[in-house]
């Protein structure tokens, strides 16, 4: 797989920014106004992108009330939900989603969506989306996984319930279909996850075992996680954004709010900066604080002649004489001249 990805321009990969994403997911709450409202913080918070979900309750689920399609004994925010009813409250009307790439593309963002099956993969081409994602649920429908590769854009395929076999399958199918534009995004669908459970490890293995770019889809509280992802190697993190949580909607639990989201990318791009590269070269205000190392000193005055000796030289700050590993050969010789007491040992001081 390709080791760098383009997204409207923007370079994601070795050397590059972490590609942050605002997801709107449900936090529309069914007014688009507050949709705007959310991309707009996201600029503001400085993301790269914000993501829509691109389906309707019909699409992806079916009218039905058997046991199927209720959510029970989940432990999750929507436990006792048919899949149909919660759908119907949490998608993004897609007469709404020409306009929203718009205006995000307007205030200096990238927008690209998750498909959620043929229909949607079309609609997304014909708006020119520039990236496709496939959400964790959808990572075993290898036939969408095809039909989305064959767009040619870049394919981000979270791993949410994946196994290796199921990651296997859909990175073969994108290869297969001549795409190999592909970021895999380490994701548990936990919602929030407890920490515990984010097992963000897995970000630099899945980069060195499937040879391509990896990040993360964050679904914990806060930024620590997302923050420490970047330390480990994501190229991107995702994460939900609501403009408060206490607004409610199906995502609003666990989403950022707008200070929060900005506060994570600062902590993102100070991390980018602290974790630089591997290197043993010194820079310019190192090779001066060397000074402040230990040298050889005499701690005495000494006369002309003298033997240096344990009294009266030391290892000590800073560092204008010799260097300590000179010690036991300096020991025993003789002064060439008198040397004041704070001297640094040279070369020339030894006869």
């Amino acid at each position: 797989m390709e080791k760098r990805i383009q997204i409207d321009g923007k370079w994601i990969g070795e050397g590059e920014k972490t590609y942050i994403v605002a997801e709107v997911s449900a936090n529309h709450l069914q007014d688009y106004d507050r949709a705007e409202m959310i991309i707009r913080a996201a600029a503001e918070a400085g993301a790269d992108a914000v993501k829509l979900q691109t389906y309707t309750a019909d699409t992806i689920s079916l009218d039905c009330d058997n046991d199927c399609f209720i959510r029970v004994n989940e432990g999750t925010l929507w436990e006792g939900k048919s899949e149909y009813r919660l759908y119907q409250e949490a998608y993004t009307p897609w007469e709404w989603q020409p306009k929203l790439k718009a205006f995000a593309e307007g205030m200096g963002l990238s927008c690209f969506s998750s498909p959620f099956d043929d229909t949607a993969v079309d609609f997304m081409k014909e708006m020119d989306m520039p990236a496709y994602k496939v959400a964790s649920y959808e990572i075993n429908d290898i036939p969408l996984i095809r039909k989305i590769a064959r767009v040619g854009k870049p394919v981000i395929i979270a791993t949410g319930v994946a196994y290796l076999a199921d990651i296997e399958r859909a990175l073969a199918a994108c290869k297969e279909e001549g795409n190999e534009q592909v970021m895999l995004l380490k994701c548990t669908s936990a919602y929030p996850t407890p920490y515990e459970e984010m097992n963000i490890s897995v970000i630099p293995h899945m980069a060195e075992s499937f040879d391509c770019l990896t990040g993360l889809s964050d679904h914990s509280m806060g930024s620590a996680v997302a923050v420490a992802a970047t330390a480990l190697g994501a190229k991107m993190v995702e994460k939900h954004l609501t403009l408060s949580r206490a607004d409610g909607g199906p995502d609003g639990a666990f989403s950022m709010e707008p200070a929060e989201f900005a506060r994570m990318v600062e902590e993102i791009r100070i991390v980018e900066k602290a974790v630089g590269k591997v290197t043993y070269e010194l820079t310019d205000s190192q090779k001066r604080s060397r000074e402040d190392m230990r040298s050889l000193f005499a701690v005495q005055d000494i006369r002309a002649g003298e033997v240096f000796t344990a009294e009266n030289v030391r290892s000590i700050r800073p560092g204008f004489g010799l260097a300590p590993v000179h010690y036991e050969e300096v020991l025993g010789q003789r002064a060439k001249a008198d040397i004041m007491k704070g001297t640094p040992l040279t070369w020339g001081s030894i006869m």
